[in-house]
């Protein structure tokens, strides 16, 4: 069956078949779309494209005519220039390809024809539509278009003069006109703003259409089953390419007159490293690319600029940990030979390790000052109150934006059914809505089954994940054994080295690099299998896939980037018993310990290498891979290049975007918002990075799309999707884990406590409040004659004479009647640590709950443009009509009126 011109007309075929109605209507389609073209290979009368030769105007964005604009490419390798051992399937893919031409022109599009100028192989059809094709198309998808100039006053904003400086000059992009819009309908088509047929319909919007047009042109019908759409013919390399083209070369303006050279303006503007701290052109950028590019730009220049102020209040918070840690008092004592230098601590593993000395961690504790002070925890109560006002505040620009870029009623009027979706429609059930009729891929039954499938999958990843960190874990183990068996012994008396090579610190660092080496395995893995789950679910709108996809991406992320850290922050060292009674992993590898510090600088120092190491890994590879490959494709057009080469063929040696577009950009932001915020009480310098990385990235990512790769389709796209949710769902997530990092990672709740209640009586012996013996309390005591068989350590003969030996916990001494047992410090500890937990958390969520009541998602200049442009809809395309048909109606009576007075009106003597 021929591709039909309108949604309605393919149900109209489906589900009155037998209907006489539907008769009908298919007798008359028949009349004017070419019938059974899928059925025979030797069919006539098949519509083709014009060939013509190449004009030889390499900016040209028309026919050779020069009228008729480009609105679309198709590239194919010419089937007579292949080998002849593959002459029945080239001749099967030649039918499908000449079928789905001659649908497109039955379809009222125009094709051209032109052969490479560089390879006689390839072939390029070129694509118009022409105004009816818009207008149709147009009012099927339900296209908002202008109804007449924005008439209500801008108000100028208070910082406007600064905010000026940092825009693009708008001599050079010229700011965006403002109109009223409404969805198209051609019975109006008066009604609406047309100063020029040609530039009514923007090339963005044109693209847009087209596309539709091709996704679901059939090619072939075998029995019930119909296959359509550019898509699969790509899959199935019956074409090569399918793009719309860009507006000139980057570098320099086009030489075509008619041409704006938008691709120059936005590289030169926008792209170029220089504008980095310029503010994007987003109007102009949503112009040309579409809405769903504009809404990543805006929302990522919208999350830098919130960053600006975490990085300085991070940054601040870092400085006052710096300038405070020489009066750091429990560091003082750890390096202090005759405190800590007189402290040696039991072995962290069995008959391995050694005794060692306290001051081996001098320096690490000196680090610790700087990240473990009362600036972390004004920070982590600050970045609490940040993330809401981000959310929040967002909110109301994406309002702005959604009626800025007509997308209010977009998800309701405008998003159509994915034609992987449509083309598996074989079940009948009842809508309850509309208590009709419709087809869907699969019955209820069906979909449970495709659902327990896909989740069960979704786990089983995450599961594996899961026994990834397991193995690091007993890869630290294992590994902080041999370090701790070898270090001390070697490094003996060489104190540079040792300052800085402890065994803790070997083991996190190689564990770290290890780890981030996995994840970046098992995400190019993953991200495979969760495309192929998404696909097998068969979701039935684009938005629909790719909030699905969305949802396992980040489920699967969130678990991969994030376990390691949950482990050092929450688990590490919190359960390892005492010398005398260890806790075993798996029993056989004993549980690791913190430092005496604790595990915050380790935390620190994962955090710093993943975030860091993920920056590097993606923008290699954003600004290396397709630089290199389009670098490899010039080379070997080099020796050709004295050729004039067109446009559309210079577009074709670009790389081509993935079928997920931004997905990955999308990802790769929330990922890092998560460290941003999650982990934040640990590293105040996190948002200092972010903000370092997304300028740079703005940037590379505009570069990458504007000079790297082929123009994308335009797509609408309402607001950033399931990522909203997903960084709501983080921002309170947020709240907990740096109020636990605080109270169980860091060593800032046991000082305290121990500052105002275990230094002076009647527990300490201090007569003011003091941190001075802080260390000494913290560690407790243990017999060495304690250690049973297996655990005690290969003496050694500088510690032939010891008899005791501290380790880090709160716990009576040996001799105690409760020897070994939790002391009275340690519940206080508890206390003050649950106290704190509830207090923060209950602090920040009324805070929060208070900025979320305040601040409301659309602003009242929004409102106001909105309430306008609906009386206008209203008016214009309602109210007139009615009021021409009134007209019309007593134009009619009144002559009827006149009629009857003239006939029954007496004769005149």
């Amino acid at each position: 069956m021929a591709a039909l011109n309108q949604d309605v007309l393919v149900e109209v075929e489906e589900e009155d078949e037998d209907e006489e109605d539907g008769d009908v209507v298919l007798e008359e389609l028949e009349q004017t779309i070419f019938p059974s073209y899928g059925t025979t290979s030797d069919q006539k009368n098949l519509h083709t494209a014009e060939w013509v030769e190449f004009d030889r105007k390499p900016d040209s964005l028309f026919f050779n005519d020069g009228q008729r604009r480009i609105d679309f490419v198709l590239v194919y390798e010419d089937e007579s220039k292949k080998e002849n051992r593959t002459k029945k399937l080239n001749k099967k893919r030649k039918r499908k390809r000449e079928n789905y031409e001659s649908n497109l022109i039955s379809n009222g599009l125009e094709l051209e024809a032109t052969r490479s100028v560089l390879d006689e192989h390839l072939i390029f059809v070129k694509v118009h539509a022409p105004w009816e094709v818009l207008c149709t198309y147009a009012e099927v998808m339900h296209i908002k278009l202008p109804l007449q100039p924005n008439d209500l006053k801008a108000r100028d904003s208070a910082f406007n003069w600064f905010s000026r400086l940092f825009r693009v000059d708008e001599n050079i992009i010229k700011p965006e006109q403002e109109f009223f819009t409404a969805p198209f309908e051609k019975d109006h088509l008066s009604n609406f703003y047309i100063q020029d047929k040609d530039m009514f319909f923007n090339p963005a919007t044109r693209s847009r259409i087209v596309y539709f047009i091709l996704s679901r042109v059939e090619y072939e019908v075998r029995g019930n089953v119909k296959k359509f759409g550019i898509n699969k013919l790509l899959d199935s390399g019956i074409y090569k390419a399918a793009f719309p083209l860009h507006d000139s070369c980057f570098r320099h303006k086009s030489e075509d007159p008619n041409c704006p050279s938008e691709r120059y303006l936005l590289y030169k503007e926008w792209a170029h490293p220089q504008k980095i701290f310029k503010l994007q052109p987003l109007d102009f950028v949503r112009k040309y690319y579409g809405e769903k590019i504009g809404i990543y730009f805006a929302w990522l220049g919208f999350y830098t600029q919130m960053l600006l102020l975490a990085a300085v209040v991070g940054l601040g918070c870092f400085l006052y940990g710096c300038i405070t840690k020489d009066n750091c008092t429990w560091s003082q004592e750890v390096c202090d030979p005759n405190i800590g230098g007189n402290i040696i601590m039991c072995p962290q593993c069995d008959r391995e390790c050694t005794y060692w000395n306290l001051t081996i961690t001098c320096e690490s504790s000196k680090k610790l000052c700087m990240f473990d002070s009362f600036g972390t925890l004004v920070f982590a109560v600050f970045m609490g109150i940040w993330v809401t006002l981000f959310l929040e505040f967002w909110k109301r620009r994406q309002a702005e934006l959604e009626y800025e870029w007509d997308t209010v009623e977009f998800l309701e009027q405008e998003e159509q059914i994915r034609p992987e979706y449509e083309a598996r429609c074989t079940h009948i059930v009842m809508n309850e809505i509309t208590q009709e009729e419709e087809r869907v891929p699969y019955t209820a039954c069906g979909k449970c089954i495709r659902m327990t499938c896909c989740t069960s999958a979704v786990f089983f990843w995450i599961l594996l994940i899961i026994a990834s960190v397991i193995g690091i874990i007993i890869y630290r183990l294992s590994v902080f054994l041999v370090f701790s068996s070898t270090l001390p012994r070697h490094i003996n008396g060489t104190e540079a080295i040792q300052k800085y090579l402890t065994p803790q610190t070997a083991t996190s660092v190689t564990a770290s690099i290890i780890s981030f080496i996995i994840i970046m395995i098992l995400n190019i893995i993953y991200e495979k299998v969760a495309i192929m789950i998404t696909d097998y679910e068969l979701p039935r709108t684009q938005t629909d896939y790719e909030n699905s996809l969305t949802m396992k991406m980040f489920l699967f992320q969130f678990v991969n980037y994030y376990s390691s850290c949950f482990y050092i922050a929450f688990f590490k060292g919190k359960f390892v018993g005492y010398p005398g009674d260890p806790v075993y992993w798996l029993g056989k590898y004993r549980n690791e310990e913190c430092d005496p510090g604790g595990c915050l600088l380790e935390l620190t120092t994962q955090l710093a290498i993943i975030v860091g190491g993920k920056s590097i890994w993606n923008n290699v590879q954003e600004v290396l891979l397709p630089w290199i490959k389009n670098l490899i494709g010039r080379c070997c057009t080099a020796a050709r290049s004295e050729k004039v080469i067109p446009r559309w063929e210079q577009d074709y040696h670009l790389q081509p975007i993935g079928k997920l577009g931004l997905f990955y950009e999308y990802l790769e932001m929330v990922i890092q918002f998560g460290f941003v915020t999650l982990f934040v009480a640990s590293f105040p310098l996190a948002p200092l990075l972010a903000l370092i990385n997304n300028l740079l990235e703005i940037r590379i990512d505009a570069w990458k799309i504007t000079t790297q790769f082929r123009r994308m389709v335009p797509q609408k796209a309402q607001d950033i999707g399931a990522w909203q949710p997903i960084m709501q769902g983080m921002a309170i997530l947020a709240v907990v884990t740096n109020a636990m990092i605080i109270a169980f990672t860091s060593d800032m709740i046991p000082r305290l406590v121990y500052y105002w209640s275990f230094s002076v009586p009647p527990y300490g012996n201090h007569s003011d409040y003091t941190m001075k013996g802080y260390i000494n309390n913290t560690l407790s005591v243990f017999a060495v004659s304690d250690f049973r068989k297996e655990s005690k350590p290969v003496p050694l003969s500088w510690f032939d004479n010891q008899t005791t030996c501290r380790y880090r916990d709160f716990r009576y001494p040996p001799g105690h009647e409760h020897q070994y047992e939790h002391n009275t410090y340690y519940w206080h500890v508890i206390a003050a640590k649950l106290a704190f937990i509830v207090v923060m958390e209950h602090i920040i969520y009324f805070v929060k709950f208070i900025i979320s009541y305040a601040i409301p998602d659309v602003s009242k200049k929004t409102k106001s443009k909105i309430k306008r442009e609906k009386y206008l809809t209203q008016k214009l395309l309602h109210e007139n009509h009615l009021r021409v048909m009134k007209k019309n109606v007593g134009n009619i009576a009144d002559k009827i009126l006149n009629v009857t007075d003239t006939t029954f009106r007496p004769k005149s003597e």
